[in-house]
């Protein structure tokens, strides 16, 4: 049985670090090191030998994100046994764990448990809500019941990589970039929380906020901040996605365990 955790994630919108750490609460042992890779632009840079690794990103379209696989990189191990979770906006998870499973074990984590977990859409509005609040109180139940069921497994010894649904080859990536979040430069007050938030460095501020859209990857992180929400997206293609998620996928689902 190990004695220390890493967490490392990829959280625009906090929702995968709730998760992380609720899953790490289970284990009631201390945190060796933490690599939040949201903001870390240059990525990990780091070589794990021992310990327990909890690891997670988001889902988008069904894969994971090329900037989480790019801040990956400079990731390995030595046969340290590792958690993988990913967050999905209550549509489907698809390839993605799959996904994370293969890019951490090729680093030289060896997988002994995975889930899927909710976290509110990045489309999510008010007026139309997707997952709306989740991870919410039952999910933390659950990521916290699930770090306690894979650390008794641990004391008993039962490492064994779990069967995870997903398809080789990958499904294809959609791209990504010329869409992004809009500001009303009449509620805005340049306070320059977007930015901060930003997790690729796309938002800067002149005399108002400007926006390369060509490196943005709508996790709306922008839109969640802004304490005057100024912040919106109306993109044409987001509207029409927005629409079909809510006519579609409405109905609760809940947290996929495999261990």
């Amino acid at each position: 049985m190990t004695d220390k955790l890493h967490l490392i994630y990829f959280s625009p919108t906090n929702t995968t670090r709730r998760v992380v750490e609720r899953i790490a609460a289970g284990f009631n042992m201390p945190v060796a090191s933490r690599y939040d890779l949201t903001h870390q632009f240059a990525g990990i840079d780091a070589h794990l030998t021992d310990g327990l690794a909890i690891i997670g990103v988001p889902v988008y379209a069904g894969r994971v994100p090329e900037v989480c696989l790019q801040r990956l990189q400079g990731l390995s191990a030595v046969d340290v046994p590792a958690i993988i979770v990913v967050l999905y906006g209550n549509r489907e998870f698809e390839d993605a764990l799959v996904e994370l499973r293969d890019t951490v074990t090729a680093k030289g984590f060896r997988v002994i448990a995975a889930a899927a977990f909710i976290g509110e859409h990045s489309y999510s509005t008010s007026q139309q809500p997707i997952a709306a609040n989740r991870p919410d109180l039952a999910d933390l139940r659950q990521a916290l019941a699930f770090g306690v069921a894979v650390a008794q497994r641990l004391r008993e010894g039962t490492t064994a990589t779990p069967d995870i649904p997903g398809n080789l080859p990958y499904k294809e990536r959609p791209p990504l970039g010329g869409i992004a979040p809009e500001t009303d430069q009449q509620r805005c007050t340049l306070c320059g929380a977007c930015a901060k938030v930003c997790p690729t460095a796309v938002i800067t501020l002149q005399d108002k906020v400007l926006t390369d859209a060509a490196g943005c990857i709508l996790c709306c992180a922008c839109v969640r901040i802004c304490p005057t929400q100024a912040r919106f997206v109306n993109h044409p293609m987001v509207t029409a996605r927005r629409e079909m998620l809510v006519a579609n996928y409405s109905a609760r689902k809940e947290p996929s365990l495999f261990i």
